[in-house]
């Protein structure tokens, strides 16, 4: 049995979720996460667009991936994501035409988002279809996780609204600042440094469980 733990279709699910969450671990796909999340509406559009063409062009690499020749395999992950992109970008228009129009290029920019061209290149070309829809699917969800709670955190504080329904009356002064550019920063600086914090925290309390049981420090001689 090998040293390293085998990874299982469960691993493949939740690791995008949280432990390797594409924005807030890898810091992948930060474009539109800073540009449309001013909103809790733009970050719930961009995120299932992104989830809906990790998904489709995941399974199609998986696919078909013995037969892409690796002289062109970038390219044709990239003629696949802009076929997908593009097939969601109607629907939106079609549907949600007032959000297509707030997402703007930042719909196309999905085309080069680096997260997805890196789950098609290191886990969908060598992998099974049913563990590369797993894989797509966690680290789809992360996003969406991500810019969810980008977008209310600034739709609360920037606007005092959530879903655009006010929650503070009035009477609340909006901090403007968050829902401008700036804001994007701010946010996601502040959510990186509270998982950090939350993640160092959770280390220091498993090191100290772990130490009454260490015999491997060293007793005085007698």
């Amino acid at each position: 049995m090998s040293a390293k733990k085998r990874r299982t279709a469960t691993d493949d699910l939740l690791r995008g979720v949280w432990r390797e969450n594409p924005v807030l671990v890898q810091l992948l796909g930060l474009c539109p996460a800073l540009a449309v999340t001013n909103s809790v509406v733009n970050g719930l559009a961009m995120g299932i667009a992104t989830l809906a063409v990790i998904l489709c062009s995941n399974f199609l690499v998986s696919l078909f991936k013995h037969w892409i020749p690796d002289a062109i395999r970038i390219s044709t992950y990239v003629l696949v994501v802009a076929t997908f992109v593009t097939v969601v970008d109607l629907l939106l228009a079609m549907i949600l035409p007032e959000v297509q129009k707030a997402l703007g290029a930042f719909v196309y920019l999905i085309v080069v988002n680096c997260m997805i061209l890196s789950r098609q290149e290191v886990f969908a070309s060598k992998q099974p279809v049913g563990r590369s829809i797993l894989d797509a699917a966690g680290t789809g969800l992360g996003f969406l996780i991500a810019l969810l709670l980008m977008g209310s955190i600034r739709e609360v504080i920037g606007s005092g609204t959530f879903l655009g329904f006010s929650l503070f009356g009035p009477s609340y002064q909006p901090w403007t600042v968050m829902i401008l550019p700036p804001g994007g920063f701010f946010t996601i600086g502040f959510i990186l440094l509270a998982r950090n914090w939350l993640t160092a925290r959770k280390d220091r309390r498993s090191a100290t469980r772990r130490w009454p049981h260490d015999l491997s420090w060293e007793r005085p001689a007698a």
